[in-house]
C-alpha cells in the first residue's frame, strides 16, 4: 500500500478477482491483528484500487500503512467451487511426481508479473519454482494433503525437483 492524495486514501494491490467485492468481506486485518475497515473504495486500473479506511484521515497516516499487507477473515469469504481453490488452501501441501513420490512442499504461490509460480521446498532445504499451469500441476487434492507436479523433462539431469 501507498499513499494517494491527501486525504489519507492509500492505493492498494487487491488479489481478487473481482476487486469491488473487498468492502463486502467486512474488517481487514494486518499480520499483526491490528483491524482495518473500509470507508470508501473505487477501483482504480487493473487489480489495483484506492481505499479510505476509519481512522485514516490524512497523508502521514496513510504513508505509515506503506507496504502493509492486509487479509480478509477466510469465514468471510465464499466456499471455492469444485475446481477452484484458494491460493493460502494449498500452502503447505505435499508435492508428490505421479508415481506417487515426494517432492517436497508448497512453500508459497508467487507472481512476478506474467503468470503465476508455483514455490516447493524439497526436503533438502532447496527451492525450486515452476510455472503454475494445469499442465505443470494437473491434480489438487487440497482434503488429502497433496498436489500432483508433472516434473519437467530436462535434457542433462533431472534432480531440480527429485
Amino acid at each position: 500500500m501507498g499513499a494517494q492524495g491527501l486525504k489519507g486514501e492509500v492505493k492498494a494491490k487487491v488479489f481478487t478477482d473481482a476487486p469491488g467485492a473487498l468492502p463486502r468481506y467486512g474488517v481487514l486485518h494486518d499480520k499483526n491483528g491490528r483491524t482495518f475497515k473500509i470507508t470508501a473504495f473505487r477501483s482504480s486500473k487493473e487489480g489495483e484500487a484506492v481505499i479510505a479506511f476509519e481512522g485514516v484521515n490524512d497523508r502521514s497516516s496513510a504513508e505509515a500503512l506503506k507496504g502493509t499487507q492486509l487479509f480478509v477473515d477466510r469465514a468471510a469469504l465464499p466456499e471455492p467451487d469444485e475446481d477452484e481453490f484458494y491460493h493460502a488452501d494449498l500452502i503447505g501441501l505435499e508435492a508428490r511426481d505421479s508415481e506417487g513420490r515426494v517432492l517436497g512442499k508448497v512453500a508459497a504461490i508467487h507472481n512476478f508479473g506474467a503468470s503465476d509460480v508455483i514455490e516447493l521446498v524439497r526436503s533438502d532445504g532447496d527451492q525450486v519454482h515452476l510455472a503454475f499451469t494445469r499442465e505443470t500441476v494437473p491434480h489438487i487434492h487440497i482434503k488429502d494433503g497433496y498436489i500432483i507436479v508433472a516434473v519437467p523433462e530436462d535434457a542433462e539431469d533431472n534432480d531440480h525437483v527429485e
